[in-house]
């Protein structure tokens, strides 16, 4: 029984869709918001694999002007600053505040364990007024290894004070639950729009349409 539950942030408890009319203005279509954030991910993974930490921003950046070179748009600063300014103002999904007060009413401790810098994490949180239901944030930076690394969940219990299968990891990323199950964590999707499981990863141990399901389905698996 997990008690501790880490939460993803990015995608996971704040939307990312709100950039979707700044994608629009800059390249034509919301689905290239999508594009890019697959770039972003890919250039997580490869950071992790060749052991070459860069602060998230600075991936996001990057994969942005991957994106333009490859659709062919001259992106101009004020849609480039528009898109990188929106990832400081992400809102939460609608589910999210009754979830988290759910899951603190019925005893959780919670925490954030997320790819971004702890500064943005926080103000982000402050910002919609969720940082109260928190009982930790935590960012790679502390480890200088992203996620789905192993050493950012074993970081995450360390601070927690717990061992890694004393947490259950909530994210709405394949490769997010994949890591931390291989780091030994429970594991629970929140099946967020666009998201699917690759058939090949370990599978999750809860799966949800939204936070407050998943609450449900947690108070009555922990029972």
């Amino acid at each position: 029984m997990a008690q501790i539950i880490v939460f993803d942030l990015n995608g996971t408890l704040l939307d990312l869709a709100a950039l979707d009319p700044h994608f629009t203005r800059a390249f034509g279509s919301p689905q290239a918001r999508r594009e890019w954030f697959d770039l972003v991910v890919q250039a997580v993974l490869l950071s992790v694999l060749h052991d070459d930490y860069q602060d998230f921003s600075k991936l996001a950046q990057a994969s942005l002007r991957m994106l333009a070179d490859r659709r062919g748009v001259v992106l101009n600063s004020p849609d480039r600053r528009a898109i990188l300014d929106g990832l400081k103002r992400l809102p939460p999904f609608a589910d999210v505040v009754e979830g988290l007060g759910q899951l603190k009413s019925a005893g959780y401790r919670l925490a954030v364990l997320t790819n971004s810098s702890r500064q943005s994490a926080v103000q982000l949180l402050k910002r919609h007024q969720l940082a109260g239901f928190f009982d930790a944030v935590l960012s790679v930076d502390e480890v200088r290894r992203m996620k789905p690394a192993r050493e950012p969940y074993v970081f995450a219990a360390r601070r927690l004070r717990v061992r890694p299968s004393g947490m259950r990891l909530v994210a709405a990323h394949a490769w997010d639950i994949a890591g931390a199950a291989q780091a030994g964590c429970a594991t629970a999707l929140l099946a967020r729009p666009g998201q699917a499981l690759n058939p090949l990863w370990p599978k999750p141990g809860l799966q949800a349409a939204d936070l407050i399901e998943l609450a449900r389905k947690l108070r009555r698996f922990d029972k």
